[in-house]
């Protein structure tokens, strides 16, 4: 059963954002971090990096595959989580707790585009048939 934690947004392509303290953390959800398996290696942009919606803010690596980590919003990245470079495989233990990225000057009104935890559960649920 993959965990679905409620006051985050889910992405289709199984990101989520979460606003604090005036910055969107952005992470990768449970269903993906299973997905992927061993993670291995995190590569995202550095401070600074402007970024549209949809487009790629990084790479994840796990032993079995490499997949873009794409950004939920139109932002700017203001800062990475250099603990996932010394220790990607905390992912796999904690893909809700762990942000990759915090953007700044992203569209609130962006986030009503994104799932909110029913709908992005709902949709696992209809992946997870196939």
């Amino acid at each position: 059963m993959t965990s679905v934690p409620t006051g985050y947004f889910y992405t289709k392509q199984h990101e989520w954002a979460r606003e604090e303290s005036g910055l969107l953390l952005t992470g990768i959800t449970d269903f993906a971090q299973k997905a992927l398996g061993d993670i291995v290696y995190v590569d995202l942009k550095p401070p600074g990096s402007a970024v549209k919606a949809g487009d790629a803010f990084g790479t994840i690596e796990s032993v079995k595959a490499a997949e873009d980590l794409y950004s939920p919003v139109n932002g700017t990245v203001d800062s990475v989580n250099k603990d996932v470079n010394n220790a990607p495989e905390s992912i796999n233990k904690n893909a809700q707790g762990i942000w990759l990225v915090k953007f700044r000057d992203y569209g609130k009104e962006e986030l009503n585009s994104l799932m909110d935890a029913a709908a992005y559960t709902a949709y696992i649920a209809t992946l997870e048939q196939h």
